[in-house]
């Protein structure tokens, strides 16, 4: 299994922030969307990621006065990424080891995607479904 199954079935959409955006704004942004980061961008070009691991500790470190402060004051600034040809058992290690959820897929400089830990683990649970079937099957026909 790779990357592009599980985009192709998740979908190319992207959410992102400009970096002058305000973190509050992006808070709202991942509220009314429930989702666990967002790219930010400008001019189509990926500047970081901010994710709810982020928010935290820099509202544990600097108090309520960051929600004011630019997204670009806040985010993760080096971005691990992945291609869609990559496969899912090498993603999770890679997310696995380096302890993030969220990871962006390039190709060709150009961001094509976003999959979380989420999407990977709702893949194989459906990968596992469709064989648990495919193996009742067969053992109805044997």
């Amino acid at each position: 299994m790779t990357v592009r199954s599980i985009l192709d079935a998740k979908g190319h959409q992207i959410m992102s922030v400009a970096p002058d955006a305000k973190l509050s704004a992006a808070i709202k942004l991942l509220g009314e969307r429930k989702i666990g980061a967002v790219l930010v961008m400008e001019q189509g070009r990926m500047e970081g990621i901010l994710s709810e691991r982020d928010i935290v500790r820099v509202l544990g470190e600097r108090g309520a006065g960051t929600l004011e402060e630019p997204v670009s004051a806040v985010m993760t600034r080096k971005v691990v990424t992945c291609r869609q040809s990559d496969t899912v058992s090498g993603i999770m290690e890679m997310m696995t080891t380096g302890k993030f959820r969220h990871l962006p897929v390039v190709e060709d400089g150009k961001v094509v995607g976003l999959i979380s830990i989420g999407d990977i683990v709702k893949r194989r649970v459906q990968e596992y479904e469709h064989e648990q079937e495919a193996l009742r099957d067969y053992i109805k026909t044997a």
